[in-house]
């Protein structure tokens, strides 16, 4: 059945009949589904809101000037789009934010960006696929694999492409606040035996390795902030742990809450954490200084074995060669 209906479309559309039929469908599903996931829902709070005399929020905003209270605000562009830009199940939105939280982008519309970005890129690399085949085809039919590989192949890697970004992103800022760490502990020791409070060491040391590392910087602030506004330290240490995703912070952050619960003294747990921090710091230097003999010797055998049996087998390989060419014309 597949193959009258690959023929039919040959006959009637030309060679890319079947690719430009799959393209209408695709683009008829979207302009259908995009209207019945950007209808806004009705709100019953509304009508109750009506019938009470009480002003609606929205109205309300959109008579009055609007101010930005936070550098995160959000995008109103893609506030429209919502219901079809982020993940409607609690677990996966939370679970997206965290995500991003973890690759540094603290905004509120972070998600609904990331999900925009999959969306447009995947579509246009499909487009660009679609045209690419078009384009390059000399009028014979092309097979149904490689049609698949020219066209699904770029809407994939375009899909996929801000995933692996954040992806990134998030590796390399746990790797940079995995590498600060040791020093900003030995730095909030020494201004915790100074005198100074936990609160106001945090604060210090986030001043003091920004221009080193930044994100560890940033993740200080953001606590010494949250402090500030009176936020439960508890809380707040634990939202770091959690933002940074790293083993080493969350354990720290365990050691801070325990001193505190227990009423023991903050410097002599920073003491010995430190301490800790900095051999486990030699030890991934050397496990990283272990790990390179095995890696140059496999770069090794690849680039320089190969070239070697050439050079030396080569020559006998040609004059065997040679010699057996004229025994056969003999």
């Amino acid at each position: 059945m597949l193959s009258q209906i690959n023929s039919l479309l040959t006959d009637i559309l030309g060679p890319l009949g079947p690719l430009i039929a799959v393209f209408s469908l695709g683009l008829i599903l979207i302009l259908v589904t995009l209207p019945m996931l950007l209808k806004k829902r009705f709100d019953p709070m509304d009508k109750f809101r009506e019938q009470a005399g009480i002003p609606n929020k929205v109205a309300q905003a959109k008579d009055t000037p609007k101010r930005k209270l936070r550098t995160g605000a959000k995008n109103d562009k893609l506030d429209k789009f919502a219901t079809f830009l982020e993940p409607q199940n609690v677990e996966d939105l939370t679970s997206a934010r965290l995500k991003m939280l973890q690759a540094g982008y603290n905004s509120k519309d972070a998600v609904r960006t990331f999900h925009a970005a999959q969306f447009i890129l995947g579509i246009g690399a499909l487009i660009l696929g679609v045209a690419y085949t078009i384009l390059t085809n000399s009028g014979e039919a092309i097979s149904p694999v490689k049609m698949a590989i020219s066209v699904v192949g770029p809407g994939a890697v375009g899909y996929y492409l801000p995933s692996y970004w954040v992806e990134r992103r998030r590796q390399t800022r746990q790797g940079a606040i995995t590498d600060g760490f040791p020093d900003a502990l030995d730095m909030m020791l020494v201004c915790v035996e100074a005198g100074q409070s936990l609160d106001q060491s945090i604060l210090r040391v986030s001043r003091e390795i920004r221009a080193g590392f930044p994100d560890l910087a940033d993740e200080y602030e953001l606590v010494s902030n949250e402090i500030k506004a009176g936020k439960d330290r508890t809380t707040v240490l634990r939202d770091m742990s959690e933002r940074a995703g790293v083993p080493d912070v969350s354990s720290f952050v365990t050691v801070l809450i325990q001193s505190a619960t227990f009423g023991t003294s903050i410097a002599d747990a920073l003491r010995v954490y430190a301490s800790e921090m900095r051999d486990k710091r030699v030890m991934r230097a050397e496990e990283k200084a272990n790990k390179l003999p095995t890696k140059l010797t496999l770069c090794t055998m690849m680039f320089t074995v190969p070239p070697l049996l050439l050079i030396m087998i080569g020559p006998s390989v040609y004059e065997i060669s040679t010699v057996m060419a004229k025994m056969t014309g003999l």
